[in-house]
C-alpha cells in the first residue's frame, strides 16, 4: 500500500469513528413516561382524643434493593422479584412510607407534633424504621399485598431505644391488574399505620407516660 493510499486509509477511519461517536450521542425521542402511582395518606383516621407532650420525627426507613427503589414489585417465586411494566412509584418505597407515616401520625394527632427527618428542628422522640416487604404475591388466580417494617422508637436526649417491634400486614387485591395493585398497597399502608401508632403511641418512655 503507497503513502497515498495509507493517508486515505487513515482519514477513511478517522471519520468513520467520528460518525461512531456522533451516532452514539445522538438524542433519540425520549419514551412514553410510565404511569406514576401515589402511596396515599390514610383518610379514615380518627384523631386521637388523648395527645402525648412528646415531639416525633419520623425518619426515612433503611431498605436495600430491590425495596429501595421506584419499582412496584411482585414476587411470583419464592426465591424471585418482578417488576410490573409501564409504572412505577412517585417516589422511592421508602421515601414514600415516611411520607405515609409522618401524614398518618399528623391526622391522628397523638403526638404534640410531628417532623421529618428533611426538616432541622429537634424533636423528643424519632421513629426509626426497616422496609422487609414492599411487593405483592400471587397465590393462583389471587394476589395479595405485603408490607413489613421494623420499627425503633428512640428517646433523642439518650439515644436509647424505647420500644422496638415488627409489624407485617396483607392486604387482598381485586385482581391482578395494576390499579387493583396499587389499591391493595393503600390498604395495607392504612392498616399498617393504625398499628404503628397504637405502638407508639403505647409506648412508655418516661414515667409520666403509659405502658
Amino acid at each position: 500500500m503507497n503513502k497515498t493510499a495509507k493517508k486515505a486509509f487513515r482519514a477513511a477511519g478517522t471519520a468513520l469513528m467520528f460518525a461512531g461517536m456522533m451516532t452514539a450521542c445522538t438524542i433519540f425521542p425520549s419514551p412514553e413516561a410510565p404511569r406514576v402511582m401515589d402511596f396515599t395518606v390514610p383518610k379514615s383516621l380518627q384523631k386521637s382524643e388523648i395527645s402525648r407532650p412528646q415531639s416525633l420525627r419520623i425518619d426515612t426507613p433503611f431498605a436495600s434493593e430491590p425495596f429501595n427503589s421506584t419499582r412496584i414489585l411482585t414476587k411470583p417465586e419464592p426465591w424471585e422479584f418482578l417488576v410490573y411494566g409501564g409504572v412505577r412509584w412517585r417516589d422511592t418505597a421508602p421515601v414514600m412510607l415516611r411520607d405515609m407515616l409522618a401524614g398518618a401520625f399528623r391526622a391522628n394527632a397523638s403526638f404534640r407534633d410531628v417532623a421529618m427527618d428533611t426538616g432541622p428542628g429537634n424533636t423528643d422522640l424519632t421513629l426509626a424504621s426497616e422496609i422487609t416487604a414492599f411487593h405483592s404475591v400471587s397465590y393462583g388466580d389471587s394476589t395479595r399485598v405485603t408490607i413489613a417494617v421494623y420499627a425503633q422508637l428512640i428517646d433523642n436526649r439518650s439515644r436509647a431505644i424505647v420500644c422496638s417491634d415488627s409489624f407485617i400486614v396483607s392486604t387482598p387485591a381485586k385482581d391482578k391488574s395494576i390499579d387493583s395493585v396499587v389499591q391493595a398497597f393503600g390498604s395495607a399502608g392504612e392498616r399498617l399505620a393504625e398499628q404503628v401508632i397504637d405502638w407508639a403511641s403505647a409506648c412508655k418512655t418516661g414515667p409520666d407516660q403509659p405502658s
